[in-house]
């Protein structure tokens, strides 16, 4: 038996990852709840896309694979349509989701502070920090024994991928209407085991140990960001950092980095803090700027959770040096020294890296760099993570070749600065590493369903799906839901 999984997001794009397992006719789960972003808005009115528009009635839990807004910044809005179940996620992302939530309730409901609070205090209640490795049952009544594992993901710091195992043990009549007769009849006796990736990380991305494949899958629910392309490998990314750096410290210029507050921003700090420490003088008095008291927090969370960092991070640690900590680091807090700094990186040729929030440009303090940026030629701006379509970064990377301009907040600027793109950075697995998930297992899925990405990219990972299915003789089923 397949269980009956239904999409509510992160199918004909990248945003939006909600993911629905449907027991019976009373019962369901869901695996991430979040907003669509750029292009996958399909409408005039931003949130009129984030609705939940289908019921939550039967949902018993949320079990959330991290933290990023486009994975769980729909809970405000699912809780607001009735749901007030567990919400299950890893130990760091206890930590880290009500920073997220906070934030998406501040830009997207209210800044009241009281209501806010009480919000938080709600979500607090229902959170369930599970560690990795450990079964948590979530059902057993007699009919249905309904248990998740978390494991690391290696995407960002506390980001998981779920193994659910669904057992049938008999039938409950009350529940079974028309549309479940038939998959309850066929349901064989054992566990039906669902793998969601979530979004599964890069090896050798910084501080995090690398992702390992599950045992065995029976269906798979599996991310394509990257299905069709390849990544640099470490060596070669970092030395296109540096050179993007010294480059734009020759030209007296600032390099501008929109940078996911968490995540990518901590990955970069700890790649900064190599170079400076086995650098030259230029790079000893190199500030890096990071403009985001959202940022700031995640790092300070990121400080605290040590014991989830990769062996070579806690390394540095032993050997005295602080990868997130270190001398030429300001951070940037209230929103008048922000201006002053815009301002003063603007006119001076003083050399800086400024990591600002948001990660695809369509928002927060990185816009406000650009606008006074993004005009000369002496700057550059490197992107360093996935542009949606629809997003000004997207934009900004496609018509910066072509000499062409960008709107920001209502305004049209010329595209004069340089762009620079390294995917090396990014923290999603490129095909090679999402195919290697479905190859390693010792047990490969009968059915595997591609889910966040554009059509090319999941039409891209299919095909490479199925072709190391014929090569290795097993029958494997890849779908793409919600394509035409």
């Amino acid at each position: 038996m397949k269980p009956t999984i239904i999409h509510h997001g992160g199918v004909q794009g990248v945003t939006g990852s909600c993911h629905r397992v449907q027991l019976d006719a009373r019962r369901a789960l869901l695996v991430d709840c979040g907003l669509f972003q750029g292009r996958d808005v399909r409408d005039e009115d931003e949130s009129a896309g984030q609705q939940i528009d289908f019921s939550v009635k039967d949902v018993m839990a949320l079990v959330v694979t991290h933290v990023h807004i486009d994975h769980i910044g729909r809970l405000p809005y699912l809780m607001g349509a009735g749901f007030h179940g567990p919400i299950i996620c890893s130990k760091p992302s206890a930590r880290l989701l009500p920073l997220v939530i906070e934030d998406a309730l501040k830009l997207g409901f209210t800044r009241n502070k009281r209501l806010i609070g009480r919000f938080l205090r709600e979500v607090d209640s229902l959170l369930v920090p599970l560690d990795y490795k450990q079964w948590h049952t979530i059902l057993d009544d007699g009919h249905w024994l309904v248990r998740v594992r978390l494991q690391r993901a290696g995407h960002i710091l506390g980001s998981c991928y779920v193994e659910m195992d669904l057992k049938l043990r008999r039938p409950d009549n009350k529940a079974v209407h028309s549309g479940f007769d038939q998959a309850l009849a066929g349901m064989r006796p054992g566990a039906h085991r669902i793998v969601f990736s979530g979004d599964l990380g890069a090896p050798h991305t910084p501080l995090l140990p690398a992702p390992r494949p599950p045992n065995r899958a029976d269906t798979l629910i599996l991310e394509s960001t990257y299905g069709n392309r390849r990544h640099e490998d470490r060596r070669t990314r970092k030395q296109r950092l540096k050179a993007a750096v010294e480059r734009s410290l020759a030209n007296g210029g600032t390099v501008l980095i929109p940078a996911f507050s968490i995540g990518r921003t901590q990955e970069l700090l700890y790649e900064f803090e190599a170079l400076i420490h086995g650098g030259s003088a230029k790079w000893r008095d190199m500030e890096i700027i990071v403009d985001s008291p959202l940022a700031a927090r995640f790092t300070q969370v990121y400080r605290d959770l040590k014991p989830y960092w990769d062996a070579e991070a806690n390394k540095r640690v032993r050997a005295g040096r602080h990868p997130l900590s270190f001398e030429n680091l300001t951070t940037v807090d209230s929103h008048k020294e922000h201006m002053e700094m815009v301002d003063h990186l603007a006119r001076t040729k003083r050399p800086a890296v400024v990591l600002a929030a948001s990660g695809m440009a369509s928002g927060g303090r990185i816009v406000n760099y650009l606008k006074a940026m993004i005009e000369e030629p002496r700057h550059d701006i490197l992107f360093v993570g996935y542009q949606a379509p629809g997003t000004p970064g997207f934009n900004i990377q496609r018509y910066a070749p072509e000499g062409g301009w960008v709107e920001l907040d209502n305004q049209r600027f010329a595209i004069r600065a340089r762009v620079e793109t390294i995917t090396g950075y990014s923290a999603h697995a490129d095909q090679r590493d999402l195919v290697n998930f479905v190859r390693r297992m010792h047990r490969w899925p009968g059915q595997i369903r591609l889910v966040h990405g554009e059509a090319q990219a999941r039409e891209a990972l299919r095909d490479a799906l199925l072709a190391l299915a014929r090569d290795h003789g097993r029958d494997v089923e890849v779908l793409l839901p919600g394509a035409d």
